[in-house]
């Protein structure tokens, strides 16, 4: 059994002396690991940081099997960032939610593409964390959570919509919701809602406070997990940003 293909590094654990197991998410293959003979050693030791961009061969006897891998140097993303905080954590929290979210050896070709167009976002301008935003969407849309926010959920209307109900995922309009605003979640002004008053900042963490509840709900408390720390790391460095601002 054998394959190639593109893959984003998730992580790496060292086995044995000089050798490391690989966690990919890959196009046309999955979330997927395998063995790299020799990974530890230092000199190869920035090509498996997480957030790389590799080609990667995997070979094995049977398709259980851990097999081992091949990973051709691509773009180095992770060593950009060593300078820049809160890019570094916003690379760290979307390659932990790959790695904690999706099952095993199961392709998610849009996900991997989107996932590659936010590490690309990362390196050209500040647009990244709606990117990211909108990245942990499409991750919810393709497991089977997608969230529905093109009309209320009680009245059918498309305007005024500034609510989610955190049962159904459907958007609710400021009327229809008003009696029960303190057990529905805001729908941010990045998703097409009214959001609330406050800084684009704020409204991205309503949005990322939106998506980490269902990913938490529907991905995190079946696996009796909670979201990665990653992931809150990085929402504890924009809340200061907020702070701050």
């Amino acid at each position: 059994m054998e394959w190639t293909d593109r893959a984003i590094i998730l992580g790496a654990r060292r086995q044995g002396e000089s050798s490391l197991i690989l966690s990919l998410l890959t196009r046309e293959h999955g979330r997927h690991k395998g063995l790299v003979r020799g990974g530890a050693r230092s000199r190869q030791r920035g090509l498996y940081e997480a957030g790389n961009v590799v080609g990667a061969s995997w070979r094995a006897r049977l398709a259980e099997h851990l097999g081992q891998l091949q990973i051709e140097p691509g773009r180095f993303h992770a060593a950009a960032f060593l300078d820049d905080p809160l890019r570094l954590a916003c690379l760290e929290a979307a390659v932990a939610m790959a790695e904690a979210a999706l099952p095993e050896r199961s392709p998610y070709p849009g996900l991997f593409d989107s996932l590659t167009a936010l590490l690309e976002r990362l390196d050209r301008d500040d647009g990244f964390a709606v990117c990211h935003l909108h990245w942990e969407r499409h991750l919810l849309a393709d497991l089977g959570y997608g969230l529905d926010l093109a009309s209320c959920a009680a009245t059918g209307t498309t305007e005024d919509l500034a609510y989610v109900s955190p049962r159904s995922g459907r958007a609710v309009s400021r009327t229809a919701g008003a009696a029960y605003r303190d057990r529905l979640l805001v729908l941010p002004r990045l998703f097409g809602g009214t959001g609330r008053d406050g800084s684009d900042l704020a409204d991205l963490l309503d949005g990322l406070s939106l998506t980490g509840s269902f990913l938490d709900r529907h991905v995190f408390q079946p696996q009796r997990r909670g979201l990665p720390e990653a992931r809150n790391r990085y929402l504890d460095r924009l809340g200061a940003l907020v702070r701050m601002a």
